[in-house]
C-alpha cells in the first residue's frame, strides 16, 4: 500500500507519501460537518462477567487461562467490568461528547456454544447498550466479531472449518433480528488478519496454533463469514444501516536490493488477500503462487467469490504504525521486527524470504513506530484504488506508561497528564484532516480506546485508553487525552 499510484481527474492529487520532515502537529483545522468522532472497545477486553448470565467460554478464555500465554497470567474474567458498569460508562461517553461508539458483541454471550437459539440475557445486555447510546445521542457501531470465538466451535476446527463461517451467518441473523432496527453501522469482522495469522499461524493470539495451512484456510473462511453475515443481516434488519468490515492494512516500507519484491509479497499476504476478494472478487494470482507449497487453496469452492464480494457502505481502517521489509540474504540472522509478539510461529505463511526490520523512533510502549504520514498515505492510496468506497478510521491510538498524580481540581482528585498520547492523537487526526483535504471520502475517526483494558497477550501491562482504569478499584479517571478529544468532538476542530 506504500507505493504511489497514478492519479486521474477524479482522484486525490499529489504523491501518496508526505515529506519525511513533516511533523503533522496541526491545530485549528476544521473537519467538515458530519465527520464522526468517537471511540472503540472490544467485548473480551472490557466486559468481564465471563461466567455470568449464560455466557459460554471463548477461545480467549481458554487461551488466557493457559499458563504462559499472557503476561502476568492476566485474563479477561473481570477486565474493566463494563458489563456491570454499563450506565457509568455510557454517561462517561456522553460527558466526552462522543458522536459514536464502536463496540463488539461477544458471540459466546449470544450463543454459548456458537450454535442454537439466542441467549436472552446476552441479547438483553446489548439491547440495553444500544438503547443507552441512542438515548445519549451516540451512534451505535456494532462489530459482530472481535476475536472471541466460542470455544465449542474451535473444538470443531474453528476458522479452519467451513462450518464456522456458516454458524457465523446464523449468529449474525440472530443479532440482526434483535438489534436491526437501531444499529447505525454493522461491522462483520475486526482485523481478520489477526484472527487468521496471529491465531493460527504465529500462535501469539487465541487459539494459539502455529500451522501455516490452518492460517490460510482461516483467511478464506473469515472472508466467507463476512459475506454470509452481510447477506444474513440484510435479510433481517429493518432500518437503513451501513455495512462494513474493518481491516488492519499494512503500510509497507521496502529496503535494500529487491525492496519492491519484498513489498509485493507482504502486501499480497497482508492486504490484497483481503481487499481483492472483498472488493473485486477472487484471490490474487501472485498470493496463490507464493503459498503454493503450503496449499492449493482447494478449500475455496465455486460460488464463494460471489458470496464474499458484498457491496460495502464503508471500509473500516485500523492503523497504528508502518512495517519495514527486505529480502533476506539467507545467511545473516533473520530479523523479525514485525511489531507482533513472537512466540515461535510465523504470521507470514509463504514469506520465508522476507525479513522485518526495526524502524527508527519515536515508539509507543508497544514498540511500534509513530508515523502519522503512514495513515495519510494509506487513506489516500485506498481512495485512489477504490474511489467509490467511503472510509472510516475505526482504530488509532497509542499505549504509553501513564502516571497518576494528585489534582484536586479534577472530579476524581487525580489526573493523568498523558502528553505523549495527546501528541500522538493530534498528529494522526491531522493526517486524517489532510486526507480529507486531498479528496478522500473519510467519514470519521474512532480513537482506540475509550478505556484501558486487557491488551490480549500483553494482559494489563499496556494502556491504550483515553480513560484510565484502576484495575484494583475499577475507578475511571479521564486522562488529559480524554479532555483533548472531548474538545475535538465538541467543535470538530483540532484543539490549539
Amino acid at each position: 500500500m506504500s507505493t504511489d499510484q497514478p492519479t486521474s481527474a477524479d482522484q486525490p492529487a499529489g504523491p501518496a507519501r508526505a515529506p519525511a520532515d513533516d511533523d503533522y502537529r496541526g491545530a485549528g483545522l476544521q473537519f467538515p460537518a458530519g465527520f464522526v468522532l468517537g471511540s472503540a472497545t472490544a467485548s473480551y477486553q472490557v466486559e468481564g462477567a465471563a461466567h455470568e448470565d449464560g455466557r459460554g467460554p471463548s477461545i480467549w478464555d481458554t487461551f488466557s487461562h493457559t499458563p504462559g500465554n499472557v503476561w502476568n497470567g492476566d485474563t479477561g474474567d473481570v477486565a474493566d467490568d463494563h458489563y456491570h458498569r454499563l450506565d457509568e460508562d455510557l454517561d462517561l461517553m456522553a460527558d466526552l461528547g462522543l458522536h459514536a461508539y464502536r463496540f463488539s458483541i461477544a458471540w459466546p454471550r449470544i450463543q454459548p456454544t456458537g450454535r442454537g437459539p439466542a441467549n436472552p440475557a446476552g441479547l438483553a445486555f446489548y439491547s440495553r447498550l444500544v438503547d443507552g447510546l441512542l438515548e445519549r445521542g451516540i451512534r451505535p457501531i456494532a462489530t459482530l466479531y472481535h476475536w472471541d470465538l466460542p470455544q465449542a466451535l474451535e473444538d470443531e476446527g474453528g476458522w479452519t472449518n467451513r462450518a464456522t463461517a456458516e454458524a457465523f451467518a446464523e449468529y449474525a441473523r440472530l443479532v440482526g433480528t434483535e438489534l436491526g432496527d437501531r444499529v447505525a453501522t454493522w461491522t462483520t469482522l475486526n482485523e481478520p488478519w489477526c484472527s487468521a495469522y496471529l491465531g493460527y499461524g504465529s500462535g501469539a493470539h487465541a487459539p494459539g496454533r502455529t500451522d501455516p495451512l490452518a492460517a490460510l484456510t482461516a483467511v478464506h473462511h473469515l472472508n466467507l463469514a463476512h459475506g454470509l453475515a452481510v447477506q444474513a443481516l440484510r435479510s433481517v434488519v429493518t432500518n437503513d444501516p451501513d455495512f462494513s468490515i474493518t481491516l488492519n492494512l499494512h503500510v509497507l516500507r521496502g529496503e535494500g536490493e529487491g525492496a519492491e519484491e519484498a513489498v509485493r509479497q507482504i502486501d499480497g499476504i497482508a492486504n490484497r488477500v483481503f481487499l481483492q476478494p472483498l472488493l473485486e472478487g477472487g484471490y490474487p494470482d501472485d498470493v496463490l503462487a507464493d503459498t503454493a507449497t503450503i496449499t492449493d487453496w482447494s478449500f475455496v469452492r465455486d460460488g464463494d467469490a460471489e458470496i464474499i464480494r458484498q457491496p460495502l457502505d464503508v471500509l473500516g481502517v485500523n492503523y497504528y504504525s508502518t512495517t519495514k521489509v527486505r529480502l533476506w540474504d539467507g545467511v545473516s540472522p533473520r530479523q523479525n521486527a514485525d511489531g507482533h509478539k513472537d512466540v515461535g510461529g510465523s504470521p507470514w505463511p509463504g514469506a520465508d524470504r522476507i525479513e522485518f526490520l526495526p524502524q527508527p523512533g519515536p515508539h509507543t510502549d508497544m514498540g511500534w513506530n509513530i508515523e502519522p504520514a503512514g495513515l495519510e498515505e494509506l487513506l489516500v492510496s485506498l481512495s485512489r484504488t477504490h474511489p467509490e468506497l467511503p472510509l472510516m478510521v475505526t482504530e488509532n491510538g497509542a499505549a504509553f506508561p501513564d502516571e497518576v498524580v494528585a489534582d484536586p481540581s479534577r472530579p476524581t482528585g487525580t489526573a493523568v497528564h498523558d502528553d505523549l498520547r495527546v501528541d500522538y492523537l493530534r498528529r494522526h487526526v491531522t493526517a486524517c484532516h489532510r486526507a480529507v483535504e486531498r479528496g478522500v471520502d473519510l467519514r470519521g475517526y474512532l480513537v482506540w480506546s475509550l478505556l484501558d483494558n486487557f491488551e490480549w497477550g500483553y494482559g494489563y501491562a499496556k494502556r491504550f485508553g483515553i480513560v484510565r482504569v484502576d484495575y484494583d478499584t475499577l475507578e475511571r479517571i479521564p486522562k488529559d487525552s480524554a479532555f483533548w478529544f472531548a474538545e475535538l468532538a465538541r467543535t470538530g476542530r483540532i484543539p490549539e
